[in-house]
């Protein structure tokens, strides 16, 4: 899955990631028909988008990807020490995103939302982070990408900053899959979200099951067709310990 000589000599490349010629249907993307599309170049490299122009191409994404399905898109709040955003490159052009807050005293963005819920895992002693902004461009049909991108982001959340919950808001009609595919559980009701005008639902993941999962799955990309979870193409623990190195000597 990884090409990590490759990583080493990319400067700030986290990994590469080769992909099959004919790539799968995304994850978040099932009700899509368009399944087994080509692509030229299956080749991926993931980056920390810690450059304005990184940033803005990672932005464009996003603006891109949510008006195709009707949304608007906010800007974050808060201050840039206490999130990363991780962009997937090929040649160059950002192909997918993800932004990982971590909770400070600048707060989440899905407090906003739900300030409640929040407080209470917090009062409960939990160490939250958040991922939002996620964006994959539309003629990227790889689980292996989206698995690459939110298996980094956990390292950089739960090994690296010492997360033990993750929260996301998502739309009512994926809630389904990220509780199928990730292990994902409703931590709030369905609100609306003036952010992105659109319906939201709190969701919450427990760090420490992800970590379990990964341990008994990651790497096992064999397993992907036996078993209705997103982990069997996560990295092994031997290619996650390598990756949170290199995160940490790039953070």
């Amino acid at each position: 899955m990884a090409n990590t000589d490759q990583t080493r000599d990319s400067g700030d490349t986290i990994i590469a990631i080769e992909g099959p010629p004919v790539l799968h249907a995304l994850a978040l993307d099932l009700e899509d028909p368009a399944i087994g599309e080509r692509v030229q170049d299956t080749q991926f490299k993931i980056r920390l988008a810690n450059t304005e122009g990184r940033r803005s191409n990672a932005a464009f994404l996003i603006k891109r990807r949510y008006a195709w399905r009707g949304y608007s898109v906010s800007e974050h709040s808060g201050n840039l020490a206490d999130r990363i955003t991780l962009a997937a490159f090929s040649h160059d052009q950002p192909m997918a995103t993800i932004t990982v807050g971590v909770d400070s005293a600048n707060g989440l963005s899905v407090e906003a939302l739900y300030p409640d819920e929040i407080k209470v895992l917090r009062t409960d002693g939990k160490r939250l982070c958040e991922f939002t902004k996620l964006a994959v461009e539309d003629v990227v049909r790889s689980k292996a990408v989206l698995a690459a991108i939110f298996h980094i982001a956990y390292i950089y959340a739960h090994r690296i900053r010492a997360c033990t919950d993750l929260l996301i808001e998502v739309n009512p009609r994926h809630v389904r899959v990220y509780r199928a595919m990730l292990g994902f559980e409703k931590c709030g009701q369905q609100r609306m979200d003036p952010r992105v005008s659109a319906a939201a639902i709190l969701l919450r993941l427990d760090l420490a099951h992800a970590e379990a999962q990964i341990a008994r799955f990651g790497g096992h990309a064999e397993l992907a067709d036996q078993v209705r979870l997103l982990y069997p193409l996560f990295f092994s623990p031997q290619e996650e310990s390598g990756i949170e190195g290199r995160l940490r000597s790039l953070d």
